[in-house]
């Protein structure tokens, strides 16, 4: 197949990852290609690659060049991977005849019947979602069908992160607790920093720190906050890391505190290389972790409990061994690249095939 994947991301986070992730293990049996907008986000990718303006969700000098490159590449399946591109990319593939599959990682409620029904149902052939949880959210739409929508997890390159991600960096504290995210409200770094200050307090001789690796429009807030609850000197503010695998590997606890979330690449990567996850119960989390088995399950907000799970980690070693050798289990039995470039190629492949025959 010949396939065009599109981000018209402005940063980089965790979609433009699983996009680079897509097209990197597609590309190995299929021509793959790049609609992409900002350079951050094209540099990284090493398959053939067009920079369109992407102003808005109905631009049409970019929907006239999103057609162009379709014919003269002979595109047959089009994957936007931003919501901002589902628009421009349904209406590029129903006029060229191709296949248009939508990939969206959080979960979304469609409120406006007629305009979503639009972007959702009647241009799209079909819908990745990274959760079941998604799934669901979306079937709450009686417009929206469960053929349509394909769960297919996200993959982790395991190869890649024995190769970048060792040695693992120096530790800063004997009891190290991470994050990696973009640093907005979504994100909830504000509930981490006060959860982990309530931990310090209810274990004051535990030497322990805290390190978030991201940059956003939240840092200054985020580090007035930090020196508000007196941990400042505990918190590690390292911005955007390119290689943040090193630190992961060193720490004890991976902490994902987002309000709303798929299933996010970051915690994945972070159970693979040893991390003990803890996180909210936002997206498909609770797909992934099993509470005290392979990982902690904390309500957003609930800064105790945060708090708790974090002193039970640190207190008890054995403990902490045994929940990450079974969340790296987790990751190598089901969160493969592997399974996802093949759920992919199967899924698009079906859904072009499919069309073909109408």
């Amino acid at each position: 197949m010949r396939i065009l994947l599109m981000n018209s991301a402005r940063t980089w986070g965790g979609t433009e990852k699983w996009t680079r992730m897509a097209a990197e293990t597609l590309s190995e049996d299929h021509e793959v290609l790049l609609a992409y907008r900002r350079e951050i986000i094209g540099n990284r990718f090493t398959v053939k690659k067009y920079r369109l303006p992407c102003l808005s969700h109905i631009d049409l000098y970019t929907l006239f060049r999103l057609i162009r490159i379709i014919w003269n590449e002979q595109i047959e399946v089009i994957i936007p991977t931003k919501r901002k591109d589902y628009l421009l990319a349904g209406l590029a593939a129903k006029a060229c005849g191709i296949t248009c599959i939508l990939r969206l990682g959080i979960q979304r409620r469609l409120r406006i019947p007629i305009f979503h029904r639009l972007i959702y149902h009647t241009l799209p052939d079909g819908i990745i979602v990274n959760a079941k949880k998604i799934k669901q959210e979306l079937l709450l739409s009686k417009f929206m069908g469960k053929e349509q929508i394909k769960v297919i997890y996200n993959g982790v390159d395991t190869g890649t992160l024995d190769r970048i991600g060792r040695p693992p960096a120096e530790k800063p504290y004997p009891f190290l607790v991470a994050t990696a995210g973009v640093l907005t409200n979504r994100k909830g770094h504000d509930f981490l920093l006060r959860g982990f200050s309530r931990f310090l307090r209810l274990a004051p001789e535990t030497d322990a720190g805290l390190i978030i690796m991201g940059e956003g429009p939240k840092r200054a807030e985020l580090e007035s906050l930090a020196s508000e609850l007196g941990i400042g000197r505990r918190v590690r503010f390292t911005g955007f890391v390119e290689n943040p695998y090193p630190w992961m590997a060193a720490s004890d606890v991976f902490a994902m505190t987002s309000l709303s979330e798929g299933i996010s690449n970051a915690l994945l990567e972070a159970m693979y290389l040893g991390c003990v996850p803890v996180s909210t119960q936002s997206g498909g989390t609770a797909e992934l972790i099993g509470n005290g088995e392979n990982g902690f399950l904390v309500e957003y907000g609930d800064e105790q409990q945060l708090a708790e799970v974090f002193l039970r980690v640190a207190e008890k070693p054995e403990l902490r061994d045994t929940i990450r050798m079974a969340a790296r289990k987790t990751v190598v039995t089901g969160f493969t690249l592997a399974i996802m470039k093949r759920e992919l190629s199967e899924f698009c492949l079906r859904k072009k095939s499919r069309k073909s025959a109408l």
